[in-house]
């Protein structure tokens, strides 16, 4: 499917729903999917942070993008994320998602040598320039411990196959002077990571944002955005405040690391959609925190079926 220019609205970035460490829950996923595009997402991001992409094998990433593609049946766009510290398996994988009828790559910095800004320019250069699909920037300095410097950004702007860039850095200075920048190039999109933050970036004029909190609650960060986005300011302000409260209670419960992952996958299981089991290194929650989780699912009105008993 064409591309949107800017792409505009929320693109959750979808969590990897296990049965083993190696093994996608294939029925989970097809939940998780159709649970998510019933809200009206502006796309789907795969193998993210979230997603926990770099923790999977690679034949594990290239039969869940089949699978995504496959049930998405292009009603949205797919983006997959090819972050490596290896430039040729991020081509690899970039070539599997293309093969497999995903709409765009999302790249994120290598994140074991740590590049200076200009290697990190020449790295994404070079990169870009064998990539089968569009580009997405990722942000994302927490993991990669490198950043997108305002000035690689401006660079960037200068190649059409360069399409987007997803801030995860949560410094609202960065963004707001982001945003400036890459309205020198109108197709150009700019989202925000953080959902804590999706209210004041798109306030500020960015295009929508990539929230975890979107494979559990779709619909309010889509509603979230579509009232940001028109101006109103009422709406936006209750429904922000919704996802402060969903993202205090879901994040808090395990450590810290794991915590976005495991709440999300975790809170899943207990409304009956998936697995809870994350990618390695991490582990499901105690029975003790999934317990806690739950009592806060249900206080915030969400425990709606019957759980899928968690992996031991």
């Amino acid at each position: 499917m064409v591309l949107p220019a800017p792409l505009c609205g929320i693109v959750p970035p979808m969590i990897t729903p296990l049965a083993t460490y190696d093994t996608l829950d294939t029925e989970g996923l097809q939940r998780v999917i159709e649970r998510i595009l019933e809200a009206g997402p502006a796309g789907l991001f795969v193998l993210g942070t979230t997603g926990e992409g770099p923790s999977l094998s690679y034949h594990l990433r290239r039969e869940l993008v089949d699978r995504v593609c496959q049930i998405v049946s292009r009603r949205v766009p797919v983006l997959v994320g090819v972050t490596d510290t290896s430039f040729v398996e991020s081509i690899n994988v970039a070539d599997d998602a293309a093969e497999a009828g995903a709409d765009a790559v999302v790249l994120a910095a290598p994140y074991y040598f740590a590049p200076s800004q200009e290697d990190l320019w020449q790295y994404v250069r070079r990169l870009v320039a064998e990539m089968p699909l569009p580009v997405f920037l990722y942000n994302m300095p927490s993991h990669t411990k490198v950043p997108f410097s305002l000035e690689t950004v401006r660079r960037a702007l200068d190649v059409p196959e360069i399409v987007g860039i997803k801030d995860s850095s949560g410094d609202m200075i960065y963004f707001d002077r982001l945003r400036n920048i890459v309205a020198e190039r109108p197709d150009f999109t700019l989202l925000i990571g953080p959902e804590e933050l999706l209210a004041e970036a798109v306030l500020l004029g960015g295009h929508g944002g990539v929230s975890g909190g979107a494979n559990l609650c779709p619909q309010l960060y889509v509603d979230l955005y579509n009232a940001a986005a028109a101006g109103d300011l009422k709406t936006t302000s209750s429904l922000h405040r919704r996802v402060i409260e969903l993202a205090s209670a879901v994040y808090s419960v395990g450590p810290p690391g794991a915590a976005v992952v495991q709440g999300i996958k975790t809170a899943l299981s207990i409304l009956g959609i998936c697995s809870d089991l994350p990618a390695e290194p991490f582990h499901p929650l105690s029975p003790e925190q999934r317990k806690q989780l739950e009592k806060a699912l249900d206080a915030l009105g969400l425990v709606e079926s019957a759980p899928v008993p968690h992996v031991v």
